[in-house]
């Protein structure tokens, strides 16, 4: 299977601008869980390119593999209250052609090799 391009959404130009200010913001702000996750991913270690909080529209996402098309979202507690929400943005994001993976912080924090092993796998599955 490999990845169609991607469509854009048109966001007015003070919205895009200030979703890259929020996004710088997170970046500087990043939960212990973003963390290390993000130390297995940095610098192609794993052998593509890694963005972390990504502005997409009017969404930052935790990080994004533009080549396989691919959204990384890890939920914290917090999400549990607004799990309606995180579904409507998925599909919104599905609906661009992005295919979104979800973690639990435990997840990455205490089996960090199999959240590795699914998103090499997705990256090799989704990539051109």
């Amino acid at each position: 299977m490999s990845a169609q391009p991607t469509e854009r959404w048109q966001i007015p130009e003070d919205l895009r601008r200030r979703m890259v200010e929020v996004a710088r913001q997170l970046r500087q702000e990043q939960t212990f869980t973003e963390n290390l996750l993000w130390q297995h991913l940095r610098r192609k270690q794993r052998g593509y390119k890694v963005r972390r909080q990504q502005p997409i529209g009017p969404f930052v996402v935790d990080f994004y593999i533009s080549q396989a098309q691919l959204v990384i979202e890890i939920d914290g507690s917090s999400h549990a209250h607004r799990a309606e929400r995180d579904r409507q943005r998925q599909t919104l994001l599905e609906e661009l052609g992005l295919t979104v993976l979800r973690f639990t912080t435990d997840t990455v924090e205490h089996d960090c090799s199999t959240v590795l092993t699914d998103i090499d796998r997705a990256v090799k599955t989704l990539s051109p």
